[in-house]
């Protein structure tokens, strides 16, 4: 029933940085020196424990986490280039940073030598470190541990809990999660119902699809909180070079941030998506009203037609660059065997998006009858 605690996992299951310094780990990271960070040495007991097979207690766990992921940060590059322009950029960013904190660690692998028979390099690759920080990235829950002074100054909020990261996400269902200090356990509490004999699920946020693809490595079909975001290039495509107060009007959207987070949802354009393109269609003679229109007021009926126009033609666009990343999908789908699991994954989040376009076109072909 709503209301019923669905998990209490106590707190001697949970897997966090007080585990590790309490393996034979332990030593060696208090020691090293700079600090490393609660996420590495995570990631370097994970990638030890995985090594160890049958001697490690964290076998069973082990086991059941995937092998391989499908978050972004382990996809091909050509893959990556299918994905929508803010992903694509996001993705890359996780690549890096995977690839930093690889380059930046390897001095600290070496340093476990004597805790191993074998070569640490072959221990320590970077497809061990990339499982093992998306194994973290994915699964892991929010846990404020206290500072400790043999870790960076990087925040310590980790926590794997075997069995209860089984439960799976669903957009529409609503819990209460946190850590029980009374209890010394980690609880999950439904708000939603569920039926007898019925899958539970829990819900991971009020993510869209772009967020679940990016930090879990799954899309949602339905995801009531989707939406398709406009990156500021492709804004900017559709104004005039030639308009003498193109630069002005920019540095009103950035200054107030409006140049991020503008989206195309269920119900159409965004608040922000339309107020950003209200500023970029101000005429000359309008120009010193920005303010209102930040506030949510009508200018003139020229500049929301304008905006409402420019919204289609963007929308218009997208729904055209999505069947085109659809169609180069299904082409790579028949030559790239190999890849289909990964392209069935982009073909998902691109169908969703290609929907959403679609009734946001819809809209505001209406609205347009409505104001013709």
């Amino acid at each position: 029933k709503a209301g019923d605690l669905i998990i209490s996992l106590p707190e001697k299951c949970l897997l966090t940085t007080a585990t590790v310094l309490s393996s034979y780990l332990g030593g060696h990271i208090m020691k090293w020196k700079p600090p490393v960070s609660p996420l590495l040495a995570l990631c370097t007991f994970l990638i030890a424990e995985k090594h160890s097979g049958e001697k490690s207690p964290w076998k069973p766990y082990l086991d059941v986490l995937p092998k391989i992921y499908t978050c972004p940060a382990c996809l091909e590059p050509d893959i990556i280039n299918l994905l929508p322009k803010p992903l694509k950029q996001k993705a890359q960013e996780q690549k890096m940073m995977i690839q930093e904190l690889f380059t930046s660690s390897k001095a600290f692998f070496s340093s476990l030598q004597p805790l191993f028979a074998e070569n640490t390099g072959t221990i320590f690759n970077y497809s061990a470190l990339e499982w093992a920080w998306c194994t973290i990235n994915t699964r892991t829950i929010y846990m404020k541990h206290p500072r400790r002074e043999c870790f960076s100054l990087e925040p310590d909020v980790y926590a794997l809990a075997p069995y209860l990261d089984l439960l799976n996400h669903s957009p529409n269902v609503q819990v209460k999660a946190a850590f029980n200090e009374r209890m010394r356990s980690y609880e999950i509490w439904t708000n939603s119902q569920c039926k007898k004999y019925q899958e539970v699920f829990i819900c991971y946020g009020p993510h869209d699809n772009q967020r679940l693809l990016l930090e879990y490595g799954f899309v949602a079909t339905d995801n009531p909180h989707s939406s398709v975001y406009v990156s500021a290039d492709t804004l900017l495509k559709y104004f005039s070079p030639l308009d003498k107060q193109r630069e002005a009007k920019i540095s009103i959207l950035k200054d107030n941030d409006f140049l991020g987070n503008l989206t195309f949802g269920e119900e159409g354009p965004s608040w922000r998506l339309l107020t950003a393109l209200k500023v970029l269609r101000l005429g000359a003679d309008e120009f010193a009203c920005w303010r209102r229109i930040l506030l949510g007021e009508v200018v003139s009926a020229r500049n929301e037609q304008q905006a409402l126009d420019t919204a289609a033609k963007i929308c218009q666009f997208l729904i055209e660059e999505t069947q085109q990343s659809l169609l180069q999908i299904s082409q790579l789908k028949r030559d790239r065997e190999n890849l289909k699991p990964h392209l069935a994954l982009v073909e998902m989040l691109r169908s969703e998006d290609l929907k959403i376009l679609q009734k946001s076109a819809e809209i505001l072909c209406n609205l347009n009858l409505g104001t013709t």
